[in-house]
């Protein structure tokens, strides 16, 4: 603000140099200021011109100075208008509007500085609201369940359609499931600040978001891919926010349902991509059902004081010893044991993979094994990070191994030579019994009348039938 210093400063010496001159009339006397500095009545500089002072200012040796000092000072009149009471210099014309541009473009750049403020601080809002990892995790699954879905050439602006509308309506459930349970976050060490316990958001607004992003979600599925996935999109989210957040509060079987809800993603994926459901497109729902159980137990067992603090009722609350916690979680490793081979057998991957994935989920049931047998703290928290290590593992081989469709169709040319040559070595009664077969075969389309005759006598002749 040099030039308000400058200014006022060029006043003060207008003011010295019309001392002597007798005053002007009340009417040429101003109450102004100058961004905000108040200044003293000042005499009109025509009033002042026949004082011999105020004709031949004082010289300045800075010539800048003396330009801004033929600037008297910005006043206000009687409309209420800014205007110049000096001389209308060309370089005091051009000071003045710098000064007012520089004033204009400084507020303009503080409101541009709130504006990304506020987008910052609402945009961590929402990040938070959508628990981000987590929904970038349902995001994975169901991308790998549309890549597993497309065969051989996998369709990258559908891939990206379906990821973006899963991503919104996880976002969705996530704020809705924190909608509903802000006072029991509010409770816990863990959640106690997130957005809405920490009163840094508002409950209309956290809403409005969850409800935007659902609809968005949805109908961006619908139209993108199929009806079929915008289905298991909008089920999966009621699944999660009106059955399994309430449920948490009332039963430990809320984990089981919460299952249910992780394994649909890769199942919407194929269907995004494939339109149909197939008994191989059940290998990767089923690996996230049975991966979630011993997720979750050793989530609970490590934080059971704070599910107990937030009122959440988990298996891991009645049972202190943690026996029938982590009896539930080696159980459903054991599961997981079977699933490599489903998927090479069903012609989903290699047999590569088969190999894989039994040895991956062996290491998995080792720390379920080990957290049953002593069941602390830090073997729990081993089985979580060994859960944590099992489903990326898990699906990037199925991802590498996965057979696309010329393999499949290679394979089933390669069993049907098997069965044409295991039919070549059958007994000559059975060859006879095959050929009475295909004779019975041949002589269904054959037209009625000669068929009905074979069947109750087979020694007459057939009757006569015209050709056709």
């Amino acid at each position: 603000m040099w030039r308000s210093s400058l200014s006022f400063s060029s006043t003060r010496r207008l003011l010295s140099s019309s001392s002597s001159s007798p005053s002007p009339p009340s009417s040429l006397t101003h109450h102004s200021s100058f961004y905000g500095v108040a200044t003293r009545p000042l005499q009109s500089l025509s009033g002042s011109s026949s004082s011999p002072a105020a004709a031949a200012p004082p010289s300045h040796p800075n010539p800048s100075v003396s330009a801004n000092s033929a600037v008297g000072f910005i006043g206000r009149g009687a409309d209420g208008v800014r205007a110049f009471a000096s001389s209308s210099s060309p370089a005091a014309v051009t000071a003045a509007a710098a000064a007012t541009a520089f004033d204009v473009s400084s507020l303009a750049s503080l409101r541009a500085r709130e504006a990304v403020d506020v987008a910052r601080h609402y945009g961590r809002c929402y990040w938070e609201l959508s628990k981000a990892r987590l929904s970038l995790l349902v995001v994975a699954t169901s991308g790998t369940g549309f890549v597993l879905g497309s065969g051989s050439a996998v369709d990258i602006p559908g891939l990206c359609w379906t990821c973006g509308g899963t991503m919104m309506v996880a976002a969705a459930a996530n704020s809705l499931n924190q909608v509903f349970e802000i006072n029991n976050d509010a409770k816990m060490k863990r959640t106690k600040q997130r957005p809405l316990p920490s009163g840094r958001i508002s409950v209309p607004h956290a809403v409005a978001w969850a409800s935007s992003a659902g609809v968005v979600g949805t109908a961006l599925l619908a139209y993108k891919t199929n009806a079929l996935a915008a289905g298991f999109a909008a089920s999966n989210l009621i699944l999660y926010a009106f059955v399994y957040t309430p449920l948490k509060q009332i039963h430990p079987v809320n984990t089981w349902v919460g299952a249910i809800v992780g394994a649909i993603p890769p199942l919407l994926g194929w269907v995004a991509a494939s339109g149909e459901i197939s008994l191989n497109s059940m290998i990767l729902p089923a690996a996230l059902y049975f991966w979630q159980i011993p997720h979750f137990m050793a989530l609970a067992h490590l934080c059971r004081n704070d599910y107990a603090a937030g009122g959440f009722k988990m298996l891991s609350l009645g049972d202190a010893l943690g026996q029938r916690t982590s009896l539930v979680a080696l159980r459903n490793c054991l599961y997981l044991v079977p699933l490599g081979y489903l998927a090479y057998d069903w012609g989903l991957a290699t047999r590569w993979f088969c190999l894989e994935s039994t040895v991956l989920t062996l290491a998995i049931t080792a720390t379920a094994f080990s957290f049953y047998r002593d069941r602390t703290m830090q073997k729990a928290r081993r089985m979580f990070h060994a859960s944590l290590l099992y489903l990326p593992v898990f699906m990037s081989g199925l991802l590498f191994h996965r057979l696309l469709d010329n393999d499949q169709d290679l394979s089933e040319s390669h069993s049907l030579k098997y069965n044409e040559l295991s039919s070549s070595l059958e007994t000559p009664l059975e060859e006879n019994g095959s050929s009475k077969r295909k004779k019975s075969l041949r002589t269904q389309a054959r037209p009625p009348v000669a068929y009905a005759s074979y069947a109750p006598f087979p020694f007459l002749p057939a009757p006569y039938t015209a050709p056709h």
